[in-house]
């Protein structure tokens, strides 16, 4: 048997059922998992919900006109989905910059940056769907004074400068 064929032997009788897919309904997502003020995340997968071992994943709802205090996650990356309204996202030792996102949108946090979500729309609820790279819940909330005006940055895609 070759390698290739190897890779793709199931002859070990891996129990499927109780060890494949796993659909998390929308209405079961547990909300005992870090928080920061101004949102609400909920876990809809993570090791002890579906088995996952090397991410996370889950969503996050932010009232309208509202702000989340600053934090980070450690070295996790996140990417965070727009599902529904307007986000505005400011980071940064002094949370000095900021870019907005709207449906159909990702945003890319990387590891130990300082962020802060913001609801831009003053009456539509924010909603969003939230990736990171680890199993660890980490939130570390910062105590942050922010700049008045932050730097507006539009996003270039360093492949594709044209």
């Amino acid at each position: 048997m070759t390698e290739k064929q190897q890779d793709h032997d199931h002859s070990h009788r891996t129990d499927w059922r109780e060890h494949g897919v796993k659909v998390i309904p929308g209405n079961s997502l547990d909300p005992n998992t870090a928080q920061t003020p101004g949102m609400n995340r909920a876990t809809a997968i993570n090791h002890a919900r579906a088995g996952a071992e090397k991410i996370w994943a889950g969503t996050v709802t932010i009232h309208a006109n509202a702000k989340t205090g600053a934090h980070h996650h450690g070295d996790l990356e996140s990417i965070i989905y727009v599902v529904a309204g307007r986000a505005r996202m400011r980071w940064g030792e002094h949370l000095e910059f900021a870019a907005e996102a709207g449906p159909g949108d990702f945003i890319y946090v990387p590891p130990y940056v300082p962020h802060q979500e913001i609801n831009a729309s003053r009456d539509e609820t924010l909603e969003c769907v939230v990736i990171r790279s680890g199993q660890e819940p980490v939130v570390v909330n910062l105590d942050i004074e922010p700049v008045e005006r932050p730097e507006d940055v539009a996003w270039i895609d360093p492949i594709h400068r044209s």
